[in-house]
């Protein structure tokens, strides 16, 4: 049996609510030409959640039609919803409330690799960059972000300022890992982690809040060359090699090695 009509109703207003708030600058689409109403157009946020445009239109107008988990994590993570609102959308459409996303695992087998490759510094990061496992060169070559309580790359990057000691080439080597997030959030629609991470980018970091309307997305390179600044050694070229294990693609296993001096 379908929801009753005021609570229909009531779905349709909020979603309107959320995405008249909501700016196109803000969820990442380029600027356009000038604009009769506030906020996203129904045809953007359809895109931005993979949905169709028309069977969205349905349900902001009140029929009766039915939304899966699926579709309303897409839609909560589109409308940038926080969690309490997310909420609040599910009860709406007759559902469950979210439940909690668990901690993103590795396993053991890649977890050890690291250590297996000392001297050479390496580390493995989730599909938000966190720091899953990690040897001892690494540690070293990355100190201050892996002495953080929750190890973060993209956090560190946009958030401390030592990061562009490290990183000699910050400018585009942050932006191709900003490019990297997105396509990684792309893959996971109404992920709260990405969520969370990019609203706490944006509110951290002046060059976020500049690139992320430019849209740009970027698989991670297998292979190349990062110039960075080590604590003992000094400025070093490195080669390094980024492998995704079979069974956890979004999982990035990275390897440093032929360190040069600059």
């Amino acid at each position: 049996m379908g929801k009753p009509a005021d609570q229909r109703r009531e779905l349709g207003l909020f979603l309107r609510s959320r995405r008249e708030r909501l700016t196109p600058a803000e969820a990442g689409l380029p600027r356009t030409s000038r604009r009769r109403t506030p906020g996203l157009r129904r045809e953007e946020l359809a895109v931005l959640a993979g949905i169709s445009a028309t069977w969205y239109t349905y349900l902001e107008q009140g029929r009766d039609v039915q939304a899966s988990d699926q579709v309303l994590r897409a839609l909560a993570s589109a409308l940038a919803l926080d969690r309490p609102e997310e909420d609040h959308l599910f009860r709406l459409a007759g559902r469950a409330p979210a439940g909690p996303r668990e901690a993103e695992a590795v396993s053991a087998e890649v977890a050890a690799v690291p250590a297996l490759v000392h001297p050479h510094p390496a580390y493995v990061v989730g599909a938000t960059y966190d720091v899953l496992s990690h040897n001892e060169a690494a540690r070293e070559l990355f100190e201050d972000v892996l002495a953080a309580d929750e190890p973060n790359f993209a956090r560190w990057t946009f958030t401390d300022p030592r990061a562009r000691h490290v990183v000699i080439d910050w400018e585009p080597e942050a932006r191709a890992l900003l490019a990297r997030l997105r396509t990684l959030a792309s893959r996971h629609p109404g992920d709260e982690r990405f969520t969370r991470l990019v609203d706490e980018l944006h509110e951290a970091s002046p060059q976020v809040r500049s690139w992320w309307p430019h849209y740009e997305v970027r698989a991670q390179r297998p292979t190349g060359r990062k110039r960075l600044r080590h604590p003992r050694l000094g400025a070093v070229d490195y080669a390094y090699a980024a492998l995704h294990p079979a069974e956890q693609p979004d999982q990035t296993l990275v390897i440093y090695s032929d360190a040069r001096p600059c």
